[in-house]
């Protein structure tokens, strides 16, 4: 690492969290059950950092990610813990306030771009609109002028022409890029980047990491990256947070996570990752499948699947604690004592 980006590691990490996750419950109340789908999540995310985010389908990553937004459906609720952006508590505010929130100081960016744009006005106009719905004082040439320079920045090539374009004359990773666009027109403090990539061919992924890191860096904007995939979070990410059943199961440097890892879950995702540098291997498997909502079983989530598990496993909930440069949730790294959440 250079001494610049030592520098800017430290300010980073000196400064308070853009985004803070307390104890996070979601619940969804049905039939006289409260079945809980996220259950006591804690992380933050500081300004320029990108937060990776990661686990089986089913652990409760884009769940998470909806509750940050205001974005939950019905009958899900924040049942306890809380959400903090730049210290003001979000969580608890009026639909109304949430509104405002969106957009403005939380960007959105999601997996199939077709469902963030509107096939019916050229791209143009959308961002236009966009910008000055959160910058209302800005004249309509100031906000073109704006929009014209986001195409510009996410690499559009000839912004000018293509601002009076459709979505449908754009290819897949283009309409991301516009999507990117809209995600930044509120200049918010917080992104959410759900499975951005997952539709795009490899190569136009690794465009769209690029830029998305390079944003981050240059717009000093917070990134939570939602995804599934290793390969992206080792590319972009600063850090990991791994996701199983609804709990946070390891958190911390992608580096250490990918190396490194304390959690028997995040080891087992590693070796599933197929090598790149050597001959290939069979890949290792992680037996069972992610328990259903309503069925989790007591104890340790993972117990089931996990080939050092216990009979300690099945009985209390392990805390994250700091294990090395990471922090896992696994009783094999807390001195044999059964601790609850």
């Amino acid at each position: 690492m250079t001494d610049e980006n030592t520098r800017t590691a430290g300010r980073r990490e000196a400064a308070a969290p853009v985004l803070e996750v307390r104890d996070l419950r979601i619940e969804f109340p049905i039939r006289g059950r409260a079945l809980v789908a996220i259950d006591g999540v804690s992380f933050s995310v500081g300004r320029g950092e990108i937060l990776g985010v990661v686990g089986e389908s089913g652990a409760g990553k884009s769940l998470t990610g909806n509750a940050l937004i205001g974005l939950l459906q019905a009958p899900g609720r924040v049942a306890a813990g809380s959400i903090h952006l730049s210290g003001q508590r979000i969580d608890n505010l009026h639909e109304n306030e949430q509104r405002r929130l969106r957009g403005k100081r939380i960007g959105a960016i999601f997996q199939d771009p077709l469902t963030s744009l509107d096939p019916l006005f050229t791209v143009g106009r959308q961002l236009t609109e966009t910008i000055r719905t959160h910058f209302p004082t800005l004249s309509k040439t100031e906000a073109r002028g704006r929009a014209v320079q986001l195409l510009a920045e996410v690499g559009i090539a000839d912004p000018e022409s293509r601002f009076h374009q459709y979505p449908h004359q754009f290819s897949g990773g283009m309409r991301q890029r516009i999507v990117i666009a809209l995600a930044l027109a509120g200049e918010p403090e917080l992104i959410i980047a759900d499975e951005p990539t997952t539709a795009l061919d490899v190569s136009i992924q690794a465009q769209i990491l690029a830029l998305l890191k390079r944003l981050a860096r240059t717009h000093d904007t917070a990134i939570m990256l939602v995804t599934h995939d290793m390969g992206v979070i080792a590319e972009v990410a600063d850090r990991v947070a791994v996701m199983y059943a609804g709990r946070l199961v390891e958190i911390g440097p992608v580096e250490d996570i990918v190396r490194r890892a304390n959690h028997p879950y995040t080891i087992g995702l590693m070796a599933s990752i197929p090598p790149l540098h050597r001959q290939p291997v069979r890949l290792a498997q992680i037996s069972g499948s992610m328990p259903r909502l309503g069925s989790w079983p007591d104890g340790c989530s993972y117990h089931p699947r996990c080939p050092q598990a216990g009979p300690r496993c099945s009985v209390g909930k392990p805390m994250v604690m700091a294990v090395g440069a990471t922090a896992a949730a696994c009783f094999q790294h807390q001195g044999g004592t059964a601790l609850t959440d």
